[in-house]
């Protein structure tokens, strides 16, 4: 089971999944993502310094919130990955993609 803070004021909304997100738990970020882009809560930040580990389907979740953040005229950023993360975005070139940031701050006030 993975646990998603929510917290959000305006347009934006910090996402904090802690434990392991998998095939079994990307589910839960996926519907913390629709719940908050339905909330016009479009600048979505993915907190990931709680998460320990990530696979493919973690992955897809995140990008699939990213395409559905950029369908609402927002974004996904993610922000505070810790060393395995960053190994599989390196790996899959998805850093690429979703630059990571080094604080939510950061995330939320890059334009």
């Amino acid at each position: 089971m993975i646990e998603v803070d929510v917290q959000g004021t305006g347009n934006s909304a910090v996402l904090r999944p802690r434990g392991r997100l998998t095939m079994v738990t990307a589910p839960q970020l996926r519907a913390a993502v629709a719940e908050a882009v339905d909330a016009q809560r479009v600048l979505i930040v993915v907190d990931l310094s709680a998460c320990e580990f990530i696979d493919s389907s973690g992955l897809g979740a995140i990008i699939g919130g990213l395409k559905q953040a950029r369908q609402a005229g927002g974004d996904l950023r993610i922000a505070r990955v810790g060393s395995q993360v960053a190994t599989v975005l390196q790996l899959t070139n998805l850093d690429r993609v979703l630059r990571p940031h080094d604080t939510v701050e950061g995330a939320l006030h890059d334009g």
